[in-house]
């Protein structure tokens, strides 16, 4: 048998990003990506989160927005471990940056 060639699609590894993000104690959602015409000109279905793959490297954006009683930076190097040993153990590629941007924080509903 001769060797081959394995490809993993960019859907997949944003949805491996997406869903370890979403798992990390303190994240309250994906945020939407900011208005830009990348957004209105192509369809994605997981706004929030961008990967770039360049020479077999994934560079991650995640727009996060966070619960109000954590602590930030903590949640967001988390994030960052997280999503980057995820995508090195399920698809052994070499994460080169992870870049976590708190587009806002959600505060709990006061009942008056």
């Amino acid at each position: 048998m001769s060797g081959g060639k394995t490809t993993i699609a960019p859907e997949i590894l944003t949805t491996i990003a997406r869903l370890t993000t979403l798992s990390v104690p303190g994240v309250s959602r994906i945020a939407d990506d900011p208005v830009n015409v990348n957004r209105i000109l192509k369809y994605r279905p997981y706004s929030g989160v961008q990967i770039e793959v360049r020479d077999d490297t994934v560079y991650a954006t995640l727009n996060v927005v966070m619960f109000s009683d954590v602590n930030l930076r903590e949640v967001s190097r988390n994030i960052q471990r997280q999503v980057s040993r995820a995508i090195s153990e399920m698809v052994g590629m070499q994460v080169g940056q992870v870049d976590v941007h708190i587009s806002d924080i959600d505060y709990p509903e006061v009942n008056e």
